[in-house]
């Protein structure tokens, strides 16, 4: 049965909060719950996340397996969170596609925060596609920014990030301070590894971008993404032939007790 359609507004109504700051106490409670969530599991890790930081939660997605997993979670757990994803105008049409699916099995329609400028305006703005001279800036202007935007209000959000990923994520903490964004940062899949994500989405159907069935393992925009031999790394596929591996959402950002 198809659930009711939550269109996931972030809690706009309420008087602007203040900005979370990474007081001495928060920093040893975020590490203190860090530790204590290591072993959990993620629906243990999103249960908790709610419990401390609903309704200033959210999630932001790209609907690669692991979003879609959390997705499922959140439908289980607390369906209102707030849920987005940064439209940069070169997704796949299949990426969009599987919000429309995942909207109808699960209620959650994802809400997409698109930059300023259409593709159009932004490349006729720089002389031609940045992503082929300059995609740090890309990324900056048609993500980073408009993620900045997407997360006013809010004092948490959560990734779909595993450690086993790269070696960029590898350190990654189930819970962190985000100094990038000035958030705390929740990654409930950290501990897990790509076997338990897709064991769970055959298991429970979860919808999955059908790339993913084409030699896609990792999905970001269209121009910066490719099909990848068997074997290769699962983010090989991503900017491949540079020395780019992160769009700059995630990174070695995450302060935890008393470092970064």
């Amino acid at each position: 049965m198809t659930s009711p359609l939550l269109t996931n507004q972030p809690a706009a109504a309420d008087p602007q909060p203040e900005p979370l700051a990474l007081t001495p106490q928060l920093r040893d409670e975020l590490a203190g719950a860090s530790q204590a969530l290591e072993q959990a599991t993620p629906e243990q890790i999103i249960a908790w996340a709610v419990d401390r930081f609903f309704p200033r939660l959210t999630m932001a997605t790209a609907f690669g397996p692991e979003g879609c997993v959390i997705i499922y979670l959140l439908s289980r757990i607390q369906p209102q969170t707030y849920v987005f994803n940064l439209d940069t105008g070169y997704q796949f049409q299949e990426t969009l596609e599987l919000r429309d699916r995942l909207a109808q099995k699960y209620g959650i329609l994802v809400q997409l925060k698109k930059p300023e400028l259409t593709v159009a305006q932004y490349e006729a703005k720089h002389g031609g596609p940045l992503y082929q001279t300059n995609p740090d800036q890309c990324c900056l202007d048609r993500k980073v920014k408009v993620l900045r935007e997407a997360v006013q209000g809010m004092h948490a959000w959560m990734s779909g990030i595993r450690r086993d990923q790269s070696p960029d994520r590898a350190a990654a903490p189930i819970v962190g301070w985000d100094s990038r964004f000035n958030l705390v940062k929740i990654s409930p899949l950290a501990n897990w590894t790509k076997s338990d994500v897709w064991k769970l989405i055959l298991q429970e159907g979860i919808p999955y971008n059908r790339l993913h069935d084409q030699g896609y393992p990792s999905i970001g925009c269209w121009p910066c993404t490719q099909s990848v031999m068997f074997g290769q790394d699962e983010r090989a596929g991503r900017w491949s032939g540079s020395a780019k591996t992160e769009c700059g959402l995630h990174g070695m950002e995450f302060e935890q007790g008393g470092g970064i």
